[in-house]
């Protein structure tokens, strides 16, 4: 595939590929110039470089009278379709869920490995729901191996970021260390369920999803899309809510 073919996939085709193309072969000249390089009449030239321009790969400028074009660094390119992966990964979410209730059926997405674990547990800071408030069972004995103490550390600095709240439910025998109390600062509530039940798995309830992480042995994370099941899960927190004591 050349170079004209493997832009085209991104968009730079027809006439936005011969202008960019003889802006980058002229360095900076008149628009006139850059059009008559690419065999182009200078009325189809304004509207594509105006788009080459509006991507960043070309600066209009005046000089002396004159248009001038100068073309950018080609690596603008990568820097663009970063940004619109990052963008599209933050919109990925609730996307797909809308297209999910549309058809009317839940998705489950699953996620191998400390990345993944670390895909997972991010999906949860895109809840929409307002107010931002999501339900959380944790087993810090897991988490502090898994994706590790670090790793959450951040994961929470991000949460309070984004302003969700977080009701969580612990079992007091799975805490490693005294932290991540009840704290109105970093926006969490904190309750022990009683000490007969033993909650070793990390679970997070927010908008119509359920996200799961494992333990480091099993080592994975895994996100329910479902409107019924994250209403059942969202129940069931709520009967051992009740039950539950504030922590001290």
């Amino acid at each position: 595939m050349d170079i004209a073919k493997k832009l085209a996939t991104i968009g730079i085709t027809g006439s936005l590929y011969k202008l960019y193309t003889a802006a980058i072969e002229l360095g900076e000249a008149p628009i006139a110039d850059v059009a008559a390089r690419a065999g182009l009449v200078r009325t189809t030239a304004y509207d594509a470089l105006s788009r080459l321009e509006q991507e960043g790969l070309v600066i209009l400028h005046n000089r002396r009278g004159k248009r001038y074009v100068e073309a950018q660094d080609p690596t603008v390119l990568l820097e663009r379709l970063e940004g619109r992966r990052q963008m599209l990964d933050q919109l990925m979410p609730q996307l797909r869920s809308m297209y999910n209730r549309a058809k009317g059926k839940p998705q489950i997405r699953f996620y191998e490995g400390i990345e993944g674990i670390r895909t997972a547990l991010r999906d949860t800071l895109t809840i929409t729901d307002e107010p931002k408030i999501m339900h959380g069972i944790l087993s810090m004995e897991e988490l502090m191996q898994t994706p590790g103490k670090e790793e959450m550390d951040r994961y929470i600095e991000d949460r309070v970021k984004h302003g969700i709240w977080l009701n969580v439910i612990r079992s007091e025998q799975k805490d490693t260390e005294p932290i991540w109390p009840s704290s109105p600062e970093l926006m969490r509530s904190l309750r022990y369920c009683p000490p007969h039940m033993v909650l070793s798995m990390t679970t997070f309830i927010y908008d119509q999803r359920v996200c799961l992480i494992s333990s480091k042995k099993e080592n994975y994370g895994l996100i329910i899309d479902s409107v019924e099941f994250a209403t059942m899960q969202r129940t069931l927190f709520n009967a051992i809510w009740e039950l539950s004591r504030p922590a001290a």
